[in-house]
């Protein structure tokens, strides 16, 4: 792979948080909306709007003011109102905010201070979260002070939607149930290599939705679909003349699982980590017209090997996991193209106080 140069500005962003949400420790999709800030947790249902503030300190921008939008009052959601949607990325595409859920199970974790029947039982607990099987868009609409909104339906006709499904799956998941690469894995929950959506980007009426795992001998996957309403619903619809739901795209990523990405003209951008729960070396990628690749490959299955290695994001022991990745937009550059990167598990030198925390500012040379 090449490496190109880029330069990183540590915590060169300040996010200031609600103090009742767990976004703060949790971060894990970030999209703009000219100079107001959308993020995502993965243990909440619902997405934060921050707003533009004058920096406090050394840091080059800062947000804040967080307002929540709960997904309960744009969406007939599959599961519960509160029950965690285990949001994973966000992705701003013609007047729509889109999320995707992590559509994986999960495992109950062995605990200390417990005996080793209790423990080993805690190990056999699966369960779905409805509302982790979820791919939805959200109109933005603005309010009487000109600040992004979300609604269920605006005025120019623009409506929220899911895609469609009920609370133990969804078209997605159903296409996949007999698919010889991925269908085996929705059983295994996501920390276990198993089935994890982390990844979001969006262009035309096409998805395409990076995985955390599996990773098959050391290949990422990245799923392509494409969605158009039906009714209250999205539904999945065909990527050609020949009736095709589903494009399978192999990235080399060095043995690394996806954790986001990020169109930027047709080139695409994926930051990779590992798969799992590990630890380990966080990266991003560029790939050169990737989506013009995408959109030239007709078979059912690809394998790309032509990305370049762009940057290490920091990580650390337990922390410090890069999990969301978008563009700067120019009116916050200053001058430079840059990209912001904000991290799951934050260390304790990103936290300015409790619920502050920083992100870090990549610079391309």
């Amino acid at each position: 792979m090449t490496k190109i140069s880029n330069r990183l500005e540590k915590h060169a962003v300040r996010l200031d948080l609600a103090e009742d949400a767990l976004v703060h420790e949790n971060l894990s999709g970030a999209a703009f909306v000219g100079e107001f800030l959308w993020v995502a947790s993965d243990e909440a249902c619902g997405v934060e709007r921050l707003e533009r503030l004058a920096p406090v300190g050394d840091e080059s921008l800062r947000f804040g003011a967080p307002t929540n939008f709960p997904l309960a009052d744009l969406l007939d959601l599959p599961g519960e109102a509160d029950a965690e949607a285990d949001l994973e990325g966000l992705a701003v595409h013609d007047g729509y905010l889109w999320v995707v859920g992590s559509h994986g199970l999960k495992r109950k974790n062995a605990k200390t201070g417990r005996d080793n029947a209790s423990n080993a039982k805690q190990l056999t607990q699966l369960k779905l979260d409805a509302n982790r099987r979820l791919l939805a868009r959200l109109p933005l609409d603005e309010d009487d002070a000109g600040r992004p909104t979300l609604s269920r339906q605006t005025a120019d006709g623009r409506r929220a939607a899911r895609l469609r499904g009920d609370a133990t799956a969804n078209e997605l998941t159903r296409l996949l149930a007999d698919d010889p690469h991925f269908g085996a894995f929705l059983s295994i929950p996501g920390k276990d290599n198993g089935f994890d959506i982390e990844g979001l980007a969006v262009f035309g009426n096409r998805l395409l939705l990076g995985l955390r795992g599996p990773v098959l001998r050391g290949w990422a996957g990245m799923l392509e679909i494409a969605v158009e309403a039906d009714g209250r619903d999205l539904t999945l619809a065909p990527l050609d003349n020949r009736g095709t739901k589903l494009r399978k795209h192999f990235l080399d990523l060095d043995g690394l699982g996806v954790r986001d990405l990020h169109v930027d003209g047709t080139d695409l951008y994926v930051l990779a980590g590992p798969t799992m729960a590990l630890d380990g070396e966080v990266r991003l990628y560029r790939w050169p017209n990737g989506l013009d690749r995408v959109t030239e490959n007709v078979d059912p299955a690809a394998f790309w090997t032509s990305l370049e290695t762009s940057c290490v994001l920091p990580h650390g022991d337990g922390c410090d996991r890069a999990e969301a990745f978008c563009a700067l937009p120019a009116a916050l550059a200053g001058g430079q193209r840059g990209w912001l990167a904000l991290y799951d598990a934050p260390s304790p030198d990103r936290h300015v106080a409790r619920y502050s925390v920083f992100g870090d500012i990549v610079r391309r040379d």
